[in-house]
């Protein structure tokens, strides 16, 4: 990993890391050390897999071959929230403490979610630490490393082989999947995709 992701660590919400399109883009993005990527036990072992049975409508053991793949390729994100924290802390909705102890407990600097309004900034700004969404997320990400960024996009398109795609129809495909800032942040750089 690089020197930066050493010092930017963000929490990936389960929500996050249900959709195959986001999961892979800031899975991807983590990869090459744009970010380090943590998750709290909770979140890979409790949420996942039956966030995605109902998402992809997937069999139980599909939906646990996705979540193997991703412990497998990052064995370091898992968090183990602290019990006491946990029951300290204060959201809207109780069942998301875990993660923002598993944030706490790591320093990250964001949580990313699309349940922004489960994270009040008044509850998180006492840590430092700030939520965003995962379009926003991915949009900073691009605006932040650029080139490098593109690459890892370029690199995930031309995974897709049923179908293959192109450039044109990987941003179709981003829009389609409620990715607008991103899909707008990418016209800048649709030849390079």
């Amino acid at each position: 990993m690089s020197d930066r992701a050493d010092r930017f660590t963000v929490i990936l919400d389960t929500d996050v890391l249900v959709g195959a399109l986001v999961r892979n883009i800031i899975l991807s993005f983590a990869e090459a050390g744009l970010f380090r990527a943590r998750w709290s036990s909770t979140t890979i072992h409790g949420e996942l897999e039956p966030a995605i049975m109902r998402a992809a409508n997937l069999a139980p053991e599909k939906a646990a071959l996705q979540r193997e793949r991703i412990e497998v390729a990052f064995p370091e994100a898992e968090i183990a929230e602290d019990p006491a924290l946990v029951a300290s802390l204060s959201l809207p909705d109780p069942d998301d403490r875990h993660i923002f102890a598993a944030a706490i407990q790591t320093k990250a600097a964001l949580i990313v979610t699309n349940n922004l309004k489960d994270f009040p900034q008044e509850a998180l700004g006492a840590h430092q630490i700030e939520p965003i969404s995962a379009d926003s997320f991915i949009a900073d990400c691009i605006d932040l490393a650029g080139p490098e960024a593109i690459a890892v996009l370029r690199n995930l398109r031309e995974r897709f082989k049923r179908p293959e795609m192109d450039a044109e129809g990987f941003l179709r495909l981003v829009e389609e999947r409620g990715l607008s800032q991103t899909a707008t942040m990418l016209q800048e750089y649709r030849p390079l995709l």
